[in-house]
């Protein structure tokens, strides 16, 4: 497994443990600069030989590239048969009850090279703090439209796991890899991973700020409507709190989600892996005031994107006629063209004929 991380001292340890738990055999860490103590208890793990640590303490969004060479490393240095590429709120487990990922990974045939992974995000009762594992115990299945309601894009995209390659290359993100799929997974032997990225508004608003630094250091130029970077404007603009907050269901609303199936219970971490950080709940009086001016800030967000596509669309319908205007002159030209020239040939004949 390998991971990079930068200040994720409320999960890294118990995500730690948990891996090596289920038999992953090297977790290979790079420390991204970590000033909350996350460096600090890495090298306790690495010191005792758990982990194989490095340092980089540059803030450029340079994950794939750190990620690519630790991937490598993986091949090169430690013979690995399949590579993890995890991120420290993420838990891998296998998908069928009584395995570990170690038996899920010894039924699976390295000439499939590599396959996605579903990340299911999890979800819960907001905290100001803490690290929730125990709070956050509800797969979030509900729709792209309902996300949307509440100022989210997407669900989580997949992951990519691959066999052990000294040349492979790692997308951003650890989504994609450079190793095509030849194969499905055998019945069985499938995995999947629980994803925690929201476990409370300390750790979520340092991610945030994290991120956005880092990506305004960076030479790379994200997406307009990449989640981070707008979450990052939003806490820029003092906006992101209420939006944090409305993003976790109630009760009213954990109850109707769990009646209609937009959440489903799942107690496979919360009973295996003990939170490092107790949680620190929200204000019960100011929390519906909160979450309603968040709800009122997705809706207007909404609202925005919805004109912002819709202008897009508008211009690229102009772009499109504008560009078949030209293409009928360039058309028309042609054709007169060929009148012009036939006109003259016609007139060159009139004339050679009337000198016979």
């Amino acid at each position: 497994m390998t991971l990079m991380v930068r200040d994720e001292a409320d999960i890294v340890g118990a995500m730690i443990d948990h891996h090596l738990a289920q038999g992953v055999d090297v977790i290979i860490v790079t420390d991204n600069g970590s000033v909350d103590g996350t460096a600090e208890l890495l090298e306790g793990y690495a010191a005792d030989g758990r982990i194989v640590l490095h340092h980089d303490p540059v803030h450029r969004k340079q994950q794939a590239v750190t990620v690519t060479r630790m991937a490598r490393e993986a091949a090169t240095e430690h013979g690995a048969d399949w590579v993890i590429n995890a991120d420290a709120d993420e838990f891998w487990l296998p998908r069928a009850d009584g395995l570990t990922l170690k038996d899920a990974f010894s039924g699976i045939p390295k000439r499939i090279q590599a396959f996605d992974v579903p990340v299911h995000d999890m979800i819960g009762p907001a905290a100001l703090a803490g690290t929730g594992l125990q709070r956050l115990i509800y797969r979030d299945l509900r729709s792209t439209e309902a996300l949307h309601r509440v100022g989210l894009k997407a669900h989580a995209t997949h992951d990519a796991v691959h066999i052990g390659d000294p040349g492979v290359e790692v997308v951003q993100g650890n989504h994609f890899v450079s190793l095509e799929n030849r194969g499905p997974v055998p019945e069985g032997s499938e995995v999947e991973v629980l994803h925690f990225p929201w476990r409370s508004w300390d750790q979520y608003s340092r991610k945030v700020r994290n991120a956005g630094t880092a990506y305004e250091n960076s030479d790379l130029t994200p997406s307009p409507n990449h989640h981070g970077m707008r979450d990052y404007r939003r806490l820029l603009a003092g906006v992101l709190y209420p939006l944090y907050l409305c993003r976790h269901p109630d009760a009213a609303e954990l109850a109707a989600g769990l009646e209609s199936g937009e959440y489903v219970l799942d107690t496979r971490i919360a009973d295996r892996v003990s939170s490092p950080v107790a949680d620190t709940p929200i204000d019960a009086v100011s929390e519906p005031v909160d979450r309603a001016v968040g709800l009122a800030l997705a809706e207007l967000d909404s609202r925005l994107a919805s004109a912002l596509d819709d202008t897009a669309r508008a211009h690229a319908e102009l772009h499109a006629a504008r560009e078949e205007n030209r293409a009928l002159h360039e058309e028309l030209g042609m054709l007169r063209s060929r009148r012009v020239v036939r006109l003259a040939d016609g007139a060159a004949r009139l004339v050679r004929g009337g000198r016979g």
